[in-house]
């Protein structure tokens, strides 16, 4: 195994990925700061990792 793959990110699935941004919309109201905003960009490109197979590193 090579080293740069023990440091990537979590494996988290599609699933759970999911979950966290329902649950981020709301706690939100529907309406996203831009902290919310860029947490939300970061749990879609790794929701959609997960749904190819890949694992990224986490935010």
């Amino acid at each position: 195994m090579f080293p740069e793959s023990t440091a990537r990110g979590s494996a988290r699935s599609a699933a759970e990925l999911n979950e966290r941004i329902r649950a981020l919309w709301l706690r939100s109201g529907g309406s996203l700061s831009a902290q919310e905003r860029a947490e939300y960009e970061l749990l879609v490109v790794e929701w959609a990792a997960a749904l190819r197979g890949e694992v990224i590193e986490a935010a």
